[in-house]
């Protein structure tokens, strides 16, 4: 699905574990619940997307577009996101632990 225009597409709780979805256009797509592990999302537009609670754990997220994306409770602990854009988007509960911003850092818990 390398490159797949999928805009405003309806995907809450698919299971898409794995799937290579570089340069994918996801718009305002709805993934609430999605389970994303390990999905490949490089340099992919999630700009205005809804992630509420998706599973992003290790998922690869470098340079893509989460401008003003819904990403609250979303777990990306251990995803890349490294040179992605997060302007606007909503990380509230989101778990980050040992995900990479997109600064280069390695995000860790208060207390380590």
């Amino acid at each position: 699905m390398n490159q797949a225009q999928l805009i405003d597409a309806v995907l809450e709780g698919a299971s898409l574990e794995d799937t290579d979805l570089q340069k994918a256009n996801l718009k305002g797509a709805k993934l609430e619940r999605a389970n994303l592990l390990g999905a490949y999302l490089e340099r992919a537009n999630l700009q205005e997307a809804n992630l509420a609670g998706a599973d992003l754990r290790g998922a690869n997220l470098s340079k893509a577009n989460l401008k003003n994306a819904y990403l609250q409770g979303a777990n990306l602990r251990g995803a890349n996101l490294r040179g992605a854009d997060i302007e606007g988007a909503n990380l509230r509960d989101t778990q980050l632990k040992g995900a990479t911003m997109p600064n280069g850092k390695i995000y860790l818990d208060k207390e380590e």
